[in-house]
């Protein structure tokens, strides 16, 4: 007799659209509520995933990723777990500033965190996106292993989602912030089969209607 060959799918968003994503503040461990465009990203996305079957949730415990995920669960019977591990990379006190605020003051830091990540060196308190990996990636390799057969969705935020799919990819961190851009609500979906992993949707926004 063959052995069954159990696929695991796992599904990955940005948490919706919020009022300091409008304002260009950073927000990191920091929260500010979902904007009404950020809500109805998320209702859209829902719907989308309607006829997907999900067997159990993940987010982040940060506010904003709770209520993406509560808005994504719909009517779904199903567990929702949260985790300070899925959390967005911590910017210490540049969190609450605007870009601009912060490239004024430290210009070659702030340059640093976007155009060489692998080289980023936090002064102001937080995490390297080293140090980010040290924390997300076996977090993820957790929730996988204890859902081997299962379709899982995560919800989490822009760095740590960029982190993820760039080591899905087989890539290096110096390459987390190169396109495809993961706008909020933004899919992507890794399934694990016989034939290994394949990453089938990264960054997909097809249920935006506007």
């Amino acid at each position: 007799m063959k052995k069954q060959h159990r696929i695991t799918t796992l599904y990955l968003t940005r948490h919706g659209q919020t009022e300091w994503n409008l304002e260009g503040r950073l927000q990191g461990r920091k929260d500010s509520p979902l904007t009404e465009k950020g809500e109805r990203h998320a209702g859209w996305l829902g719907e989308s995933l309607e006829g997907v079957p999900l067997d159990v949730i993940y987010s982040s415990s940060s506010p904003r990723a709770m209520r993406t995920a509560e808005i994504l669960r719909g009517k779904r019977t199903i567990q929702l777990h949260t985790t300070d591990d899925l959390q967005e990379v911590d910017m210490g006190h540049w969190e609450g500033r605007t870009g601009a605020d912060i490239e004024v003051g430290s210009p070659d830091e702030y340059e640093a965190f976007w155009k060489e990540p692998h080289r980023y060196e936090p002064t102001n308190g937080g995490e390297s996106f080293v140090q980010l990996g040290n924390r997300v990636v076996p977090a993820i390799e957790r929730i996988l292993n204890e859902n081997h057969g299962r379709s899982i969705l995560v919800v989490t935020h822009a760095a740590v989602l960029n982190l993820l799919m760039t080591a899905f990819n087989g890539q290096a961190i110096s390459e987390m912030w190169k396109p495809p851009i993961l706008e909020s609500t933004c899919l992507c979906k890794v399934v694990y089969g016989p034939g290994g992993m394949n990453v089938e949707l990264h960054g997909d926004v097809s249920h935006y209607r506007d």
